[in-house]
């Protein structure tokens, strides 16, 4: 009698557990299969193969945002903060190195014992000659990574991967107001790329950068410019790795994100940086009061912050190159900027850059 009421009990437990248990390994499953799948769309470009676009439904797109990544990727930040004992130390790093392939012989600090947790060899720094800036060209790649996808902005949409687009307003939100930019806008009656292009003959163009958990996970200044204004979106945290930019349409819009606006010697100029699954923080280094993947933000909103007040009338002033934040693991950047007409970029899609190297220039 006593064993069938300690069995009825635990049944009944797992009774009022399950659909969290369903929920979860149903979506984590189906995220599965999605790696799987998006390996054997990069077997297939390797080869040269041209791999049709095949955007997911809604009923997708909802099962995948209801794996709680959010709180699995503030619980993965809460674990890298954790000291790891010194003897296991060189095996767990060297495990990471070997996994994705990271180059520690660019790092300030080879000696793998010195970081004291995954967030501290996360955030590695380098050595200084192993990024030299190129003083050539007008814009550099902020970070490591690999192109997605560059050009000009048309019809107010951007293309995350080739044959995939998002909404320029959805990404960007609403527009800023003037005083916060510094510069007047065109008449409202324009569309919101045109209200964005602030001097006669220029174009929107856009590029995008994806950032490998092997990658050099800080990011600087492309160009030399002055942040005005900041736009936090809470959103998601689904993964940005190519395969699924190219299955999710306006990823990126469903994504949590930092943008930063304001102005260079062109007018227009953003940076943007995307979260992503396990990427528990963004941390912009002259914005003290942004904090990422926080419970007390709601989907669907954002909170806008400015750094043009009485005492300050130029905002953050960014010189190329300068250290400008981090991811706590890999993620996305994507600039949006206006330029005049003749502005090329030295890229080629899906080509692997490296900081400092040149985007573009007149």
């Amino acid at each position: 009698t006593d064993r069938k009421k300690f069995h009825t009990a635990s049944v009944g437990q797992v009774f009022r557990l399950r659909p969290f248990h369903v929920l979860v390994a149903t979506g984590g499953g189906y995220a599965g299969y999605r790696k799987y799948e998006d390996y054997k769309l990069e077997q297939l470009e390797k080869k040269g193969i041209d791999v049709p676009v095949k955007l997911a439904s809604e009923w997708e797109v909802a099962l995948y945002k209801s794996v709680p990544t959010r709180l699995l990727s503030r619980a993965w930040g809460r674990l890298n903060q954790v000291e790891l004992p010194t003897w296991l130390r060189k095996p767990v790093y060297s495990l990471y190195i070997w996994t994705f392939g990271v180059n520690m012989k660019e790092a300030a600090v080879e000696d793998l014992h010195h970081y004291r947790n995954l967030s501290e060899f996360f955030r590695r720094k380098l050595k200084p000659q192993a990024r030299p800036v190129c003083c050539l060209h007008s814009v550099i790649s902020p970070s490591d990574g690999k192109i997605l996808n560059f050009g000009q902005v048309k019809n107010c949409e951007v293309e995350q991967v080739k044959g995939v687009t998002y909404s320029l307003e959805s990404f960007l939100g609403p527009r800023i107001s003037r005083e916060e930019l510094r510069f007047s806008p065109p008449p409202s009656g324009n569309s919101f790329q045109q209200q964005l292009v602030t001097k006669e003959g220029n174009e929107l163009y856009h590029c995008v950068i994806y950032l490998a958990p092997g990658d050099y996970h800080c990011f600087h200044s492309p160009t030399d410019w002055r942040v005005s204004h900041r736009r936090h979106f809470p959103g998601s945290l689904m993964s940005v790795n190519p395969g699924v930019a190219r299955w999710i349409k306006e990823l990126f819009c469903h994504n949590e994100r930092v943008v930063l606006t304001g102005d260079w010697k062109h007018g227009f100029f953003s940076l943007t940086a995307v979260g992503a699954t396990n990427v528990g923080s963004i941390r912009i280094y002259f914005d003290q009061d942004l904090h990422t993947n926080s419970p007390c933000y709601s989907k669907g909103s954002y909170n806008d912050f400015s750094f043009i007040s009485n005492n300050n009338k130029e905002g953050i002033p960014m010189r190329k190159g300068e250290h400008l934040g981090e991811f706590n693991l890999g993620s996305t950047i994507v600039l949006i900027f206006e330029a005049p007409k003749d502005f090329k970029f030295q890229l080629k899609a899906g080509q692997k850059i490296r900081f400092g190297e040149a985007l573009g220039s007149l």
